[in-house]
C-alpha cells in the first residue's frame, strides 16, 4: 500500500535499524520517504565563516517506502483499502473492530 503514503501521514517503520518507530512523513520521492525522527544521521558541517566554527548536526535521511506502513492513532499498522461512495468520491478505509474506519478522502488531481 505504499502508493497511498503521502506527506503528513503517520507511519510505522517495519524493517531496519529503526523498526517499530513511529513518525509523520515530512517528504516523499518516488521510492523513498523522509520521516520525522527516524533514520537520524550525523553530518559534519564545515565552517561557513571564521566567526562561526564547524559543527556536527543531526539530520533525517530518507528510507525506502517498502520499509514503512501506514498506522492508526494507536501506532498499529493498518492495511488500507479503497471504498467507493454513492456520490462517486473515494475514501481510504481500514478495518477496526470489525467495522470500516475512514483514514482519508482521495482527491483526484488533474
Amino acid at each position: 500500500m505504499s502508493k497511498w503514503i503521502r506527506k503528513g501521514d503517520k507511519v510505522v517503520v517495519t524493517a531496519g535499524n529503526d523498526k517499530g518507530k513511529i513518525g509523520s512523513v515530512i517528504g516523499r520521492s518516488a521510492e523513498r520517504v523522509l520521516i520525522q525522527g527516524v533514520n537520524i544521521r550525523k553530518k559534519h558541517m564545515k565552517a561557513q565563516n571564521k566567526a562561526a566554527g564547524s559543527q556536527i548536526i543531526e539530520v533525517e535521511r530518507p528510507i525506502h517506502i517498502s520499509n514503512v506502513s501506514v498506522c492508526d492513532e494507536n501506532g498499529k499498522s493498518v492495511k488500507l483499502k479503497v471504498k467507493l461512495n454513492e456520490d462517486g468520491s473515494r475514501d481510504l478505509v481500514y478495518k477496526k473492530d470489525g467495522s470500516l474506519t475512514v483514514y482519508r478522502n482521495i482527491v483526484k488531481h488533474g
